[in-house]
C-alpha cells in the first residue's frame, strides 16, 4: 500500500501538494477482496476520480492496492481501517 501511495504522489504530483497544504492526513483501509478492489477502482475512474492502481508482478498481477485522490473519499468511506481488529479505530 505505501508503493500505491508513492505511485500516487508521483502521477499526480499536484493533487499530493494540494492535500498536503490543506490536510496531510494519509488514511489505509482495506477491500474484502481482490474483486471488491478491482470493482472500487472501475467506480473511481467512472466517477472521473485519480486513482493509481498496482499489480504484483510476484502474484500473477493481482491487483494488491490502489491509491485515491481525497475527493474519492466517499466511494471508500465505507471500507474498514487497516491494521485493526474488525476496522474498529485504535486510541
Amino acid at each position: 500500500m505505501l508503493h500505491a501511495a508513492l505511485d500516487f504522489a508521483v502521477a499526480y504530483p499536484d493533487v499530493v501538494v494540494d492535500w498536503h497544504a490543506t490536510s496531510n492526513v494519509l488514511v489505509v483501509l482495506t477491500a474484502p477482496d481482490e474483486l471488491s478492489l478491482g470493482w472500487l477502482c472501475a467506480d473511481a475512474a467512472a466517477a472521473g476520480h485519480r486513482l493509481v492502481s498496482v499489480h504484483e508482478p510476484d502474484l500473477g498481477g493481482a491487483l494488491t492496492a490502489a491509491a485515491f485522490e481525497p475527493a474519492a473519499r466517499r466511494l471508500v468511506a465505507h471500507l474498514p481501517l487497516a491494521f485493526t481488529e474488525r476496522g474498529e479505530v485504535r486510541k
